[in-house]
């Protein structure tokens, strides 16, 4: 499964820690995420990351695309709730998410549920949903 992670500046560090965490379960999917974030996960864990661009220079958009396209199967998106405001991507971001039905963790405790319940296989309907309804392209 493609994994996209994405994480605020201030809780950059609370998403190496989850994925040092759960580095076994991630190391089984392909992971993708903006270019610090990215950066910051591999240095640590020693996952191979695929890193797009900056969140802020254009790297949400490029997740959101590949949203769009169901290129992704589950987003990690440790988001600062003390901003005022999202984002215009990451508002874009999660909307996709929703119309695509692709799970979305937006707090360390959801993300925790959802990467658990990876591990378990309980997410391994996605799969069965792109074998049947439209080819799927690795491009991570």
């Amino acid at each position: 499964m493609n994994i996209a992670l994405l994480a605020n500046d201030k809780k950059k560090e609370l998403m190496v820690q989850f994925c040092i965490a759960y580095c076994g379960i991630l190391a089984k999917h392909d992971v993708c995420a903006t270019a610090m974030t990215g950066k910051l996960v591999s240095d640590t864990t020693g996952l191979n990351v695929f890193r797009f661009m900056e969140g802020k220079g254009g790297g949400a958009e490029q997740i959101a695309s590949r949203v769009a396209y169901d290129e992704i199967d589950l987003l990690l998106f440790f988001r600062d709730p003390s901003q005022q405001k999202m984002s215009e991507a990451e508002e874009t971001l999660l909307r996709l998410c929703d119309m695509h039905s692709v799970p979305c963790a937006t707090n360390i405790a959801t993300a925790e549920v959802l990467v658990t319940a990876l591990g378990r296989g309980d997410l391994d309907w996605r799969e069965v949903y792109h074998s049947e309804n439209k080819p799927r392209f690795n491009l991570f």
